[in-house]
């Protein structure tokens, strides 16, 4: 076998590999129905809990850096602790070991069969668990398949002098085989990857177990690379949780090395007993391994946050998120009070939606990456509190309510979704800033002269000023039943519209007159646009406050709310 056939036959074994581990893991995650967030929102009230949610969602995965990924977007969401977060990477350090022992059964020859039984369930089937399933078939049959081409890949490397002397170096120079471990799991971005190929090496006689096991804890440090890239430009607190992975993994590496003497002697002993195939026997050290570093790192989880703290400096995450609303015992056995909570979180989620919109408009005026980072992170936290709150009503809502709470909860549904669209307006003008603001760059490096401030227009900063007002006293009008700030939300909205329509009109006589390019025109446009409906949406929170959003409403309580809205129009 020559050289090319080799790195040609290595190359893609661990593509297929790679692809089949991927594609079993979405399988499992489809047939889990897509939970996995849910599982580490509501798993993780304790250091236990945390790490059983981490073995889960792993397992569930196939991924341990997917999971830490999970938990950095949580942390920097503000749906999760810090703490809470270092509990779920010590139980997806432990849920990633499942992938090698599925990897020590030895069904090699077994793998295209396999692959053909999850091929037809694929194809042959309209059914979405049945598909599900032949996913997860198929990429089990292919993780196979790619280890057996890897192994024939690399089986004439036996024969390499200079491979052969690296192979002794790293069982005599443990630390040697932990950078080996680190370097490559880095490179092929899977730990699951680095041990199928050290589980193959080991199995051909290539490595000896003395200089297989340091690879093993290095590919522990190597992992970590996802997680600190995955922090990249968020928040303080996702930075200290992959902060806290690198520490974790690098006391636990760092540890077994002290006694990496007894450790080999105790996988070796128990080899015979269990009767271990070789690619087993890596299994069963790397499984050891992380469960032993879990049960003695985990009673230090407080020390690690406080350390983290200290090493990666600055204020917490701009989004705490208070979780206690939300109880859904309570749904059955007193709805109305489960009300209650929900107008609570919808305060909550007001306060974010409002907050989202500020820090829109900041990056409108400093195009900065602070805030759109932040505009990013906040659109996410009003999606997630929408899918919560309008299951939680859901929930209630087949309960026996009275007639007016019932008409309560109608309020909440509608205004849940108000909210979710008026942060999706916030989100879409980001964009079309964003857009703008790129082309203006590219403009200006050309002409060699620094980029002018995107649509800096006085009129379309007093409509955002308008806009983001009546946002707020919408919110606030529902939330501590204002009439008043009802009243002044539906006055307002004349004003915008008024602003609106003179801006549209004001930038289409700028275009006709040549000044500007067309696609800003429309970038424009589209940004008044987005503004004028989140004042639309807020008009219909205010009318909802009034108890007239709806014709029949303003029929039956026509002398009472009227009065209300002409009372609180007229009030300066």
């Amino acid at each position: 076998m020559d050289v090319q056939q080799m790195i040609f036959m290595f190359a893609g074994g661990l593509g297929i590999f790679l692809f089949g581990l991927k594609f079993m893991g979405d399988g499992l995650q489809k047939s889990a129905g897509d939970s996995l967030r849910s599982i580490l929102n509501q798993m993780t009230s304790t250091p236990i809990r945390a790490i059983i949610a981490g073995i889960v969602v792993t397992v569930l995965i196939q991924s341990s850096s997917g999971t830490t990924v999970l938990a950095v977007g949580l942390v920097s969401a503000g749906f999760m602790k810090l703490k809470q977060a270092i509990g779920v990477i010590m139980g997806a350090n432990i849920g990633t070991t499942i992938t090698a022992f599925i990897i020590g059964i030895d069904i090699g020859a077994y793998a295209l069969p396999i692959m053909a039984i999850g091929a037809f369930l694929l194809f042959f089937s309209k059914n979405i668990t049945v598909n599900s399933v032949g996913q997860i078939i198929f990429g089990f049959g292919a993780l196979f398949y790619g280890l057996e081409l890897m192994g024939d890949g690399m089986y004439p490397l036996r024969e390499v002098q200079a491979f052969r002397d690296l192979m002794i170096d790293m069982g005599e120079t443990p630390i040697l085989g932990v950078g080996v471990g680190t370097v490559f799991t880095w490179l092929v971005q899977s730990s699951s990857g680095s041990i199928g190929i050290l589980q193959e090496l080991y199995s051909q006689g290539q490595i000896a177990i003395e200089g297989a096991l340091p690879v093993l804890f290095g590919n522990n440090i190597g992992t970590t690379i996802t997680a600190v890239l995955a922090a990249i430009g968020a928040s303080v607190a996702a930075k200290r949780t992959a902060a806290s992975h690198i520490i974790f993994n690098l006391v636990g590496t760092f540890a077994v090395l002290l006694v990496i003497g007894p450790f080999t002697s105790l996988i070796v002993a128990i080899t015979p007993i269990f009767n271990l195939n070789p690619p087993m026997q890596i299994a069963v050290a790397h499984g050891l391994f992380n469960v032993t570093n879990v049960l003695i790192q985990m009673w230090f989880i407080d020390y690690l946050a406080k350390i983290v703290t200290r090493i990666v400096p600055g204020d917490d995450a701009l989004i705490e998120y208070d979780a206690s609303h939300l109880d859904f015992s309570i749904i059955t056995t007193v709805p109305s009070v489960a009300l209650n909570q929900a107008k609570l979180e919808i305060q909550q989620m007001g306060d974010f939606v409002l907050e989202e919109y500020k820090e829109m408009f900041k990056y409108y005026k400093n195009q900065d990456d602070t805030s759109l980072s932040n505009t990013l992170q906040l659109e996410e936290v009003v999606n997630d509190i929408d899918m919560r709150l309008t299951e939680y009503l859901m929930l209630i809502s087949v309960e026996d309510l009275p007639v007016k709470s019932s008409t309560e909860h109608s309020q909440m549904m509608d205004i849940t979704k108000y909210l979710e669209r008026i942060g999706d307006h916030s989100e879409n003008i980001l964009n079309n800033i964003k857009e703008a603001a790129r082309a203006q760059k590219k403009l200006a490096k050309k002409a060699n002269k620094e980029p002018e401030k995107i649509f800096y227009d006085d009129d379309l900063i007093a409509l955002f000023n308008l806009v983001e007002q009546n946002i707020a006293d919408a919110i606030t009008s529902f939330t501590q039943d204002s009439y008043s700030l009802a009243g002044k939300v539906i006055k307002r909205e004349k004003e915008v519209n008024r602003l609106e329509e003179e801006i549209r009109k004001k930038y289409i006589e700028r275009l006709n007159r040549g000044t500007g390019l067309p696609s800003d025109g429309i970038l424009f446009v589209d940004i008044v646009s987005n503004l004028e409906r989140m004042s639309d949406h807020s008009v219909k929170i205010a009318k909802h406050s009034l108890g007239i959003r709806y014709p029949f409403q303003q029929e039956s309580k026509r002398p009472r709310h009227v009065r209300k809205v002409e009372e609180a129009t007229e009030a300066k």
